[in-house]
């Protein structure tokens, strides 16, 4: 039975979370239903509440309350976890003046408007004298936070604790370096998709239909979930209970749609897997972004790109559009799996999506070090997706302004999906091994084989390990390029003709 100390301290982290939790359904309604003009007193309650939540957490009477609880020494791994985990946080955020989390928190909630009509207009200027401001935040959290080696660690550390920017960037320049001459054996492959099948005509009625019998399909439960619609396609979880995931439509490009459902829908079932007698506890809670993002990435590529799948998804999707009647299974799988240098990350194939991530991450590093100025930022865009890909985007739409994280001011978030894709890879390698006949059940529509291990090896377990740890937990390993690299391999050769 845990202590009296205990119960009080829990009592409290799940206030806590509380705050957080309301932060989490003014943003998502910032980024749908909110009006026009609502932006400014939006920000201003997204710093109140930041403010209430950072105030509670520092308090001198919950300090005391941390410090006998960690004085009493429980083993039991749940109050071990939730104690290890909220000294991390608290000793995060003590550092940072509350001033200075009202700031962030305002200002991030004022240049998400401003990048919305930056990015509709294509004109980074809009954009820019506020991305400096977020910056010039970003690195006074740095300050107050610490670091030994580069302001990037500070951040990262709140998306992917412990990880540090030198490694991330060994084992990324590792991953890249095999990546090159896949793309270049492709580029080069005798065989190509006719990806025109991509682009017929599917209303966005019938997509919408589709979207949600996929997400059903895998699992999503709608009674605890809702899909919206938004510019930039995300996840939102208070708890097991109220999950939202949203995405976006183009009648000329249902990959779009999609995709980005299974993607976002995976997410979704991370948060709704999760122990709901452990809500508002870091028990509770996802071990980082980047085992996040191998949620998403394994039901959006493994699963949702595979043969397998549209094995059966297929016939569905061919009754809601009667422009896809006459094109085959074949072309279909062959086209969903195009792999070409392109402009927008989130429609990026799976072997040059990581690029994307790279450059991103690049940038970052160089911002936050003062290597590189706000003002030059379009540039040097431009001049990595050269370098990397091979293109160049034609406006800053295209390019430096497609994804909402700079605005939201989350400077260290981006290494954590190219995380995700390895993560990802190596938790489906060890799925496969352990559920029998894998693709015959994902072919024949039943992913609860699938959906149980991953909620019985990875959801269950909210914050008890860290993300390197519970990779060695459920795959016998530690996190390795070697699943990912061979998955692209074996999936992309035959495909290709490589």
């Amino acid at each position: 039975m845990p202590s009296e100390t205990y119960q009080a301290f829990i009592a409290k982290v799940r206030e806590l979370h509380l705050a957080t939790s309301i932060e989490s359904i003014l943003s998502w309604d910032q980024e749908t239903y909110m009006p026009k003009r609502g932006g400014t007193h939006r920000a201003a309650q997204l710093a109140f509440i930041a403010g209430v939540g950072h105030r509670k957490l520092i308090d001198s009477e919950f300090s005391a309350l941390l410090e006998k609880v960690e004085a009493e020494g429980d083993e039991d791994p749940v109050v071990a976890t939730n104690v290890r985990e909220t000294r991390r946080i608290f000793d995060r955020k003590v550092k940072l003046p509350t001033d200075l989390v009202e700031e962030l928190a305002r200002t991030s909630s004022l240049a998400r408007t401003i990048w919305v009509e930056a990015r509709r207009t294509s004109d980074f200027r809009n954009f820019a004298p506020i991305l400096k401001k977020l910056f010039e935040l970003k690195r006074a959290e740095a300050d107050h936070i610490g670091y030994t080696t580069e302001p990037y660690d500070a951040l990262m550390d709140e998306y992917e604790p412990g990880a540090q920017a030198a490694e991330v960037a060994a084992v990324f320049d590792g991953v890249r370096n095999e990546l090159v001459p896949i793309v270049k054996a492709i580029a080069t492959a005798p065989r190509k998709p006719n990806s025109a099948v991509l682009k017929l005509m599917a209303p966005l009625a019938q997509q919408e239909q589709l979207c949600r019998h996929l997400a059903e399909a895998i699992g999503f439960d709608f009674d605890a979930g809702r899909i919206d619609t938004t510019t930039h396609p995300f996840c939102s979880g208070t708890c097991p209970d109220d999950v939202r995931l949203t995405t976006r439509y183009d009648e000329h490009y249902l990959p779009m749609s999609l995709f980005g459902i299974l993607h976002e829908a995976g997410h979704g079932l991370y948060e709704q897997g999760l122990d709901s007698t452990h809500t508002g506890t870091p028990m509770g809670q996802s071990v980082s972004l980047g085992i996040h993002e191998s949620q998403s990435r394994l039901w959006e590529n493994q699963v949702g790109r595979s043969r397998p799948f549209w094995n059966h998804q297929f016939a569905e999707l061919q009754k809601c559009f009667p422009a896809y009647a006459q094109v085959s299974l074949e072309d279909w799988y062959f086209a969903i799996n195009k792999v070409e240098p392109s402009l927008i990350r989130v429609e990026a194939d799976e072997v040059t999506y990581n690029l994307h991530i790279m450059l991103r991450f690049d940038l970052e590093r160089r911002l936050l070090a003062g290597k590189l100025a706000v003002d030059d930022i379009p540039g040097a865009w431009n001049d990595g997706m050269q370098k990397l890909l091979g293109i160049t985007p034609p406006d800053d739409a295209h390019g430096c302004l497609q994804d909402i994280h700079w605005s939201l001011g989350a400077m260290g978030y981006f290494p954590t999906y190219a995380l995700g894709n390895l993560y990802a890879a190596q938790f489906f390698a060890a799925a496969s091994q352990a559920i029998p006949e894998l693709d015959v059940k994902i072919a024949r529509a039943n992913f609860k084989p699938l959906l149980e291990w991953l909620r019985e090896h990875i959801h269950q377990h909210g914050q008890r390990y860290r993300a390197a740890e519970l990779c060695e937990v459920v795959t016998g390993q530690p996190l390795s390029p070697e699943p990912y690299l061979n998955y692209l391999r074996r999936k992309f050769k035959p495909l290709y003709g490589f």
